[in-house]
Formats: C-alpha cells, sequence, structure tokens
C-alpha cells in the first residue's frame, strides 16, 4: 500500500527546501565577503607597513651613507676606495630592506632567496659582463692602476678620473664631459696614467727658415725657457735639429716639469715662441717650391 502525500503538503516541502538552499547560498556568498575584505584589510594593512618601513629604510641608508663617508673621508681613506666602497654598502642595505620589506608583505623570504639565487644563476650567464666589470673594479682597486684625480687615456679617451664605482669609471674630459667607462674594459688593456709619475717632458717641434743661424736660435730659444720658473734645470733643456724638411729647419725643443704644469707651461712656451722668434730675427718660413725653367 502506497502513502500518497497530498500536492499541497509536497509544495510546501519543496519550498522550504528551496528557502534553505539560497539560504546557505546567501551564507557562503556573505562569508567569501567577509574572507576577501579581512584579507584585503590585512594586505592593506602590511602594504601599509612595507610603505613605512621603506620610507624608514630608505633615510635610514641615506644617513648610514654619509655617516660612513664622513668617517672614510675623515680617516684619509683613499678616494677611489671610497668611492667603491660606499657603492657595495649601498647596494646591499639596499637589498637587505627589499627583502624585509617582501617578508613583510607576507611573502616567504626563503623561497624568494631560493628563487633569487636561482635566477642568479641564470643572471650572471646572461650579464657575465657585468660581472667581469665587477671583478674588474676589485682588480683596479687592489693593482691601483689608476686613482681619483689622476690624468689617464684609455679605451680612446683621455680626462681626469672622477669616480671609481662598482662596474664603471667615470672620467671628466678637458672640456668637462663625463665619460663612463666599463671597469672590465680597463682592467684588462692598456691605460696611460700622465699623473703617475711628478715629471714630464714636454716636446715642441719649431720650424725656422734656411739660413737660420742655429747656434743663435738655440741660445735664444733656451732664454725663452728660462724665463718660466716651473721648467727643470736637471734634465737641462735642449734644443737640436731634428729634420730637413721640404720649407724648414725643424728644430726640437725640449725641456722637463712638474706633471701637473705640463699643458700650462706647453702653451705659455708656444705663445712666446711665435711673439719672441722673430724679434730675434728668426723667422718661421711659409711652404713653398722653387720653379726652375730651363730654356731649350
Amino acid at each position: 500500500m502506497l502513502l500518497q502525500i497530498p500536492a499541497a503538503a509536497a509544495d510546501t516541502v519543496s519550498k522550504k527546501g528551496d528557502s534553505v538552499m539560497l539560504d546557505l547560498q546567501a551564507l557562503a556568498t556573505t562569508d567569501a565577503w567577509q574572507r576577501i575584505t579581512s584579507s584585503l584589510i590585512d594586505f592593506a594593512f602590511k602594504l601599509a607597513i612595507a610603505v613605512v618601513v621603506f620610507i624608514i629604510g630608505k633615510f635610514v641608508i641615506k644617513r648610514l651613507y654619509r655617516w660612513l663617508r664622513k668617517i672614510l673621508v675623515h680617516k684619509g681613506t683613499d678616494a677611489s676606495l671610497t668611492s667603491f666602497v660606499l657603492s657595495l654598502v649601498k647596494i646591499t642595505l639596499y637589498f637587505i630592506l627589499i627583502i624585509s620589506i617582501v617578508g613583510i608583505l607576507g611573502i616567504e623570504t626563503s623561497s624568494f632567496l631560493a628563487l633569487f639565487a636561482s635566477a642568479g644563476v641564470a643572471i650572471g650567464l646572461a650579464l657575465s659582463g657585468t660581472l667581469q666589470n665587477f671583478a674588474g673594479g676589485v682588480l683596479i682597486l687592489l693593482l691601483k692602476p689608476y686613482k681619483v684625480g689622476d690624468y689617464i687615456e684609455a679605451q680612446g679617451y683621455a680626462g681626469t678620473v672622477k669616480e671609481i664605482q662598482i662596474f664603471n669609471t667615470i672620467i671628466n674630459t678637458p672640456d668637462n664631459k663625463a665619460i663612463i667607462i666599463p671597469n672590465g674594459g680597463l682592467s684588462t688593456a692598456s691605460i696611460n696614467n700622465y699623473s703617475l709619475e711628478k715629471r714630464r717632458r714636454i716636446d715642441w717641434v719649431l720650424g725656422v727658415a734656411y739660413g737660420t743661424d742655429f747656434n743663435h736660435a738655440r741660445q735664444v730659444i733656451l732664454e725663452i725657457l728660462a724665463t718660466n720658473a716651473n721648467i727643470e734645470g736637471d734634465p737641462a733643456p735642449t734644443v737640436f735639429i731634428s729634420e730637413l724638411a721640404d720649407s724648414s729647419v725643424n728644430l726640437s725643443v725640449r725641456a722637463w716639469c712638474p706633471s701637473q704644469e705640463y699643458w700650462n707651461i706647453f702653451f705659455e712656451m708656444n705663445e712666446k715662441f711665435y711673439t719672441r722668434l722673430p724679434q730675434h730675427g728668426i723667422e718661421f718660413p711659409f711652404p713653398q717650391m722653387d720653379v726652375h725653367l730651363t730654356k731649350v
């Protein structure tokens, strides 16, 4: 015998079931929104802390940078080593700050470091030139082929070394252009360091006319050189005939001076040679050609 449920009762049960389902869905939605809201608030709180830590950390790094710089300068540390150490310390401190911020945001730092180490191998292979520049910077500081303040010529450029950084060396040309040269090339290529020696020899080539009394010209040139107190007497300046050219007799003039006075003396003597030699009857010839006509 089958039990028959009235239609009205079945409809009532169905409506109650639908109501329960709707209540469960509403509860699940409410719980999901609560979780999302809680997560957003938690992330916003962590993000705010991370921003505050970054600002404070950046301020502290700047203060430590200045403090360390004052200490190194006060102790008379070599300027080249000072700039290198400061650059290295600054990069290290910023790296630590970034790791700290990542940890505050809830990212697992151990996983991050492992990922960073793995990526470092790939990046190291891709940036082998950059690592070479870093190694070159270390070699430059150890071997000291030049230092801050030296006037060098390398990689097709010449200028005064302004700063030695971790990866590059910055030089200022005489017309005040900043040239950035990678340390890798500087550590393996030839470098002409004009400031390494205390003295330099200055060379002039003066063309005088044929028929000029050489002894008289030499005496006048030596007298002109003697007017500059920075020209050294030992070894004494020399004047000799270097070439019998097409239109002139070329005289080579050599003198020694302190390295830092090289260009001042060079330009000053050029002006004096040009103005005083003609006063003593020594002429600068123009290019000329003798043409002989033969009558047939």
